[in-house]
């Protein structure tokens, strides 16, 4: 059989979906008041109107798509919390102090995580694997060496630098040039995470209109009005929580985030003695690349998922499905004949300065910019909203409840450069690879 037709997978849904089909929720009665009308039924708006119910406060969800139907069901299932911006980076730009609260946050954003997770019994396959993450060359390698150090000495988190003469401990392949761990991420099933928090929310209280897309959101007087494809709501305050999925009811928004296609393949199950060699401790990998694959084993250990950007709009649909399964390959060589059972995209948001943010406009406030480590930070961005919201206490304060990401100019819903920005960064990566092989 070609290889361009025996490498098309056999299944376009998210592998996720065979234990936690994303489905539409019955059709609920529009209150036409509320205390806080929600944006997005994610794990952003799920958590945020979790904390809201329990407080008191009548709260209604609503989205556009199945609630989870978007990122919240279709992402790898790390739990990360990572920052695109490394610490010099955010050092120069708000300072030492900032850049370390900004650091310190992601760990009480997993914490808080597994947290919930153990506290509300959220079967969801939660596994603390720990991740690795890969060094393109020995000169990358030193670099991501000091940073574990620092990491490790600036918030007390456990990161280990691993040289290549003890990479095969972690990972079967010669590909890179050793890396470091983090003890402190582990990985999960993303939609079962979803599908425990919409659980947990409609028992508190929240209600959740599926396939009702908000159209419009206007001031009135000290309230809003927010006008539904189910009807006309009163509100006396608005929370937003789209991200990837943002559309035309929140226009401010829409010109600030940039919706990036994330596509993820998942082998058929593989051998256990494959598996064992390959991925021995079972832990989330990353890449030191621009456009660097993520990859996990799928938690009950038999298959491999990878992922990586996907900047296709027109073509071949089958060619980005191609792209990774080349990856992958390239990587692990003996899965040159492998099967592969699912191919899906979803989108990640990207802002200016990649940070996750909270922020107010117009009286409305946005919890939004999770930046493709939405399944850390959305559930607790989300959550302090909530608590901003109720008014000022101390978990109403996060790092990254500062001004709105920078308008990108000429920009109105349509990424139409995104394919030549990622281009340019594949440039950049193969001009890395070629320096690390010299």
């Amino acid at each position: 059989m070609p290889m361009h037709e025996r490498s098309i997978a056999e299944q376009s849904s998210p592998f996720w979906w065979q234990a936690a089909p994303v489905k539409p929720l019955p059709q609920q009665p529009l209150a036409r008041k509320l205390d806080v009308l929600i944006v997005g039924a994610g794990y952003a708006g799920l958590a945020a109107g979790l904390a809201l119910a329990r407080a008191g406060r009548s709260v209604g969800a609503f989205d556009a798509m199945s609630p989870g139907e978007g990122a919240s069901s279709r992402n790898g299932g790390i739990a990360s919390g990572s920052i695109h911006p490394d610490y010099a980076t955010l050092s120069r730009r708000f300072g030492k102090e900032k850049a370390l609260t900004i650091e310190a946050e992601g760990k009480l954003a997993r914490d808080f995580l597994y947290d919930f997770i153990e506290t509300e019994g959220v079967d969801c396959d939660f596994q603390l694997t720990g991740l690795f993450r890969s060094a393109i060359g020995y000169e990358q390698y030193e670099g991501m060496a000091r940073g574990a150090e620092a990491l490790a000495k600036r918030l007390g988190i456990e990161s280990d630098a691993v040289p290549h003469a003890e990479q095969r401990h972690y990972i079967g392949t010669d590909f890179y040039r050793g890396g470091t761990v983090r003890r402190d991420i582990g990985g999960l099933d993303p939609a079962k995470l979803h599908a425990e928090l919409l659980r947990v929310a409609l028992a508190a209280g929240v209600t959740v209109h599926s396939n009702t897309p908000v159209t419009s959101i206007e001031r009135d007087g000290p309230g809003f009005h927010v006008v539904t494809s189910a009807g006309t709501v009163q509100a006396r305050q608005v929370l937003v929580c789209t991200n990837g999925y943002t559309d035309g009811a929140v226009p401010f928004l829409r010109r600030r985030l940039v919706p990036v296609h994330s596509r993820i393949i998942a082998t058929k199950a593989l051998a256990p003695e494959v598996m064992a060699r390959l991925m021995p401790k079972r832990m989330m990998m990353g890449e030191g690349l621009q456009l660097g694959f993520y990859y996990r084993p799928s938690p009950d250990g038999r298959r491999i998922l990878l992922g990586g950007r996907d900047s296709s709009r027109v073509g071949d649909p089958a060619a980005p499905t191609l792209r990774l399964r080349k990856g992958l390959v390239k990587r692990f060589p003996e899965l040159g004949d492998v099967r592969l059972s699912h191919s899906w995209f979803g989108n990640v948001a990207m802002n200016r300065d990649m940070l996750p943010r909270i922020f107010e406009k117009d009286g409305v406030l946005y919890a939004t910019g999770f930046c493709g480590s939405g399944v850390v930070w959305a559930p607790w961005v989300g959550t302090r909203a909530a608590h901003k919201l109720m008014g000022p206490s101390k978990h109403a304060y996060s790092a990254f409840g500062f001004r709105p990401p920078a308008c990108i100019p000429f920009y109105r819903g349509n990424p139409w450069f995104m394919p030549a920005v990622i281009q340019g960064y594949g440039i950049q990566d193969r001009i890395a690879i070629w320096r690390a092989s010299r």
